[in-house]
């Protein structure tokens, strides 16, 4: 997670802890985590694109499971066309940053990430992010983040040849600061079954992430269910039209102890 624009991602997630604590000496109350969320999904920045999208994602729900206030630092892992980056970016507002970082490993995909991920950046209202790509077990500086998020990509963290997810994940443990979160979605696939259906069906065993995650030393501090969904049968792939938008998808929150 180390790249030439990091300079630029310390510089802005140094401010968070100093602006926070101006505005509780100066004696202004900050608003409502709830009014915050809000205001993000109703930005008016956001393409209709992801507003068509709030009702099967539940952004308010997710959000405000993250812990996610104004001045934090989050790190978008694999962040797709940009509609959790828009979000934290405005969550987070102008004494936030948020990072858009784009495994080296992918940049050739067919939907060129990169190349989106600049593009979503460059939107009006999004100064506060910043679009990384490296390797995925680079070394990451320490302690720059308050969060980092991935949505519906970690198990293709197992698709991806020679990929170390292990190391991957000792690295998000890194870039977090102590007592920062790691939320993981994804879809889930049968008990039992591993990394066995990652490529197929696209889904990931919810008991491996736990075990891998902890591994590089975080803490399964709760388990989300606004995205379950006990009818999904787990054995067809997310892209079928019997269960796509609908699948049974975990959502964990991992945090680095303090």
């Amino acid at each position: 997670m180390k790249s030439l624009s990091i300079l630029a991602v310390l510089l802005a997630s140094a401010l968070p802890a100093t602006a926070a604590v101006a505005q509780h000496e100066s004696g202004h109350h900050a608003a409502s985590q709830s009014d915050v969320i809000a205001a993000a999904i109703a930005d008016p920045n956001r393409p209709a694109a992801d507003r068509d999208r709030d009702a099967l994602r539940h952004p308010g729900d997710l959000l405000a499971f993250t812990g996610i206030k104004p001045g934090d630092a989050v790190i978008d892992v694999w962040p797709g066309g940009g509609y959790w980056t828009r979000l934290f970016s405005a969550a987070v507002g102008p004494k936030g940053s948020v990072t858009a970082y784009v495994p080296a490993e992918i940049v050739n995909f067919g939907s060129k990430p990169l190349d989106v991920a600049r593009a979503f950046a460059a939107e009006p209202g999004r100064g506060n992010v910043t679009v990384v790509s490296d390797p995925l077990a680079d070394p990451a500086p320490p302690a720059i983040a308050d969060i980092i998020w991935t949505s519906q990509n970690y198990h293709d963290l197992h698709n991806i040849k020679d990929a170390d997810v292990a190391a991957f994940n000792r690295e998000v443990f890194r870039a977090l600061r102590p007592g920062g979160v790691y939320i993981v979605i994804d879809h889930a696939a049968p008990a039992g079954s591993g990394v066995k259906n990652t490529a197929d069906l696209h889904r990931i065993d919810p008991e491996t992430v736990k075990a891998e995650a902890k591994a590089a030393g975080f803490v399964l501090e709760s388990e989300g269910k606004m995205l379950a969904n006990p009818a999904d049968p787990h054995d067809i792939k997310v892209f079928d039209p019997a269960i796509r938008g609908k699948t049974d998808q975990f959502v964990f929150k991992f945090r680095k102890p303090k």
